[in-house]
């Protein structure tokens, strides 16, 4: 029993830990008026906060976790916790662009190997039929970063200045890594990352990976723009944007707990049923995003089904992963950020080309791809599978007439 609870605790560390991470990756977003003037710097040089971030850790994210392997798990998440309070407390009082960037970078450096590894250490405390369901809950930190983390950021910064927001997430990251370090069992590499997973698979895995690329880059290109669709298409008034993303933000975080309940059960089927949920909401929006009665829910779905799916991916990623699990969510990580700068890169095309109302239509295209492709991958697979068994029957006498001729 304490062992038990023990483990909820250092849990609920890691939720936090994925919180501090999710809000801070995207925090310049909220602060980007207050960041460029203070810093005299335009709003594009700003936003390089943020795409300069993802990059990094697109880069740095394998090679560090295949360095890191032999190092044990608690130590490995504590000291990348307090690399990264660190950076974002120099970030806090960085007084050039250049220190900031810098900052920012450094701290990107830890969130590949803190994502490679998270996951794996929070399965490896509580039995192998419940993974589903601590990868879900582990997911809400991260779930809660845009919705509750980035809205109170930027609500500090205009209260008391940009620096104030990322003092505030400094802190909360020695306090978690402080409660990490405590709470975290003893963890060997080999317990949480020796493992393959239960059901390896390299074109499964790799099929994953594309399928992971196309549906963020689908889905964060239209979330990225989704306050000017609100404004222009849908005819919100800009008062009332907080409570939209809230609505979408929370229903993610929903959603994330929700699927917990069924992941263990239909791991693919839940990536699946999401995947169509959200291509559903991207091309209703799309098509009834004039009406702002029938856009609220579409708002809803997407954001649930998203925040979800990531959680989905996450569990099914471990599942077929080839070699050892750390790799594998390493891998997931650079697909998601590359996703991630496709997205926004895209978006930013299309919103200067085609305008603000095809983005939805982008977005929805590249999530049914994504369906598509991994619904193609299993039914071929398992058609396959039927041939090969058909062509053994044929081939094979049956049993009583080898008997017969032995």
């Amino acid at each position: 029993m304490a062992h038990h609870r023990r483990a909820v605790y250092a849990l609920a560390a890691l939720s936090a830990a994925t919180f501090c991470y999710v809000t801070t990756e995207v925090l310049p977003i909220g602060l980007l008026t207050l960041i460029a003037p203070d810093l005299g710097r335009s709003r594009s040089e700003a936003g390089l906060l943020v795409t300069g971030y993802a990059v990094v850790v697109m880069i740095v994210a394998l090679p560090l976790t295949r360095v890191t392997r032999r190092v044990p798990r608690r130590p490995l998440l504590a000291g990348a916790l307090g690399v990264f309070a660190a950076a974002t407390a120099v970030s806090a009082f960085a007084t050039s662009y250049e220190v900031l960037l810098a900052a920012r970078l450094l701290a990107a450096t830890t969130n590949g190997v803190f994502w490679a590894v998270v996951f794996p250490v929070a399965i490896s405390m509580f039995p192998a039929n419940i993974r589903g369901r601590i990868v879900a809950r582990l997911s809400i930190g991260s779930a809660l970063g845009p919705v509750l983390g980035v809205p109170l950021g930027t609500w500090l910064g205009g209260q008391a200045g940009w620096r104030a927001a990322f003092v505030a997430m400094a802190v909360l990251g020695f306090v978690t890594c402080i409660a990490v370090a405590l709470l975290l069992p003893a963890v060997t590499p080999h317990e949480s990352t020796g493992d393959v997973g239960p059901m390896p698979d390299r074109q499964r895995f790799v099929v994953l990976l594309v399928a992971t690329i196309l549906a963020v880059t689908g889905a964060m290109g239209a979330f990225t723009y989704m306050t000017v669709f609100l404004l222009d298409v849908s005819g919100f008034a800009a008062a009332s944007l907080g409570v939209l993303l809230f609505v979408q933000g929370s229903f993610g975080v929903v959603g994330t707990w929700a699927v917990g309940r069924v992941l263990d059960r239909f791991p693919l089927g839940v990536v699946l049923g999401l995947l169509g949920l959200i291509t559903a909401a991207m091309l209703g929006l799309y098509g009834l995003g004039t009406s702002k009665a029938l856009t609220i829910p579409l708002l809803a779905v997407a954001g649930m089904s998203f925040s979800s799916l990531i959680a989905g991916i996450q569990h099914r990623i471990m599942q077929v992963a080839p070699s050892t699990t750390d790799m594998a969510s390493a891998g997931l990580s650079v697909a998601f950020n590359v996703g991630l700068a496709a997205g926004s890169l895209i978006g930013a095309g299309l919103l200067a080309t085609a305008g603000i109302r095809v983005i939805p239509l982008f977005g929805g295209l590249l999530t049914a791809a994504a369906f598509a492709l991994l619904a193609w991958h299993e039914m071929s697979r398992r058609r396959s599978r039927g041939d090969e068994a058909a062509r053994i029957d044929v081939e094979l006498p049956p049993a009583g007439h080898r008997a017969a001729h032995a």
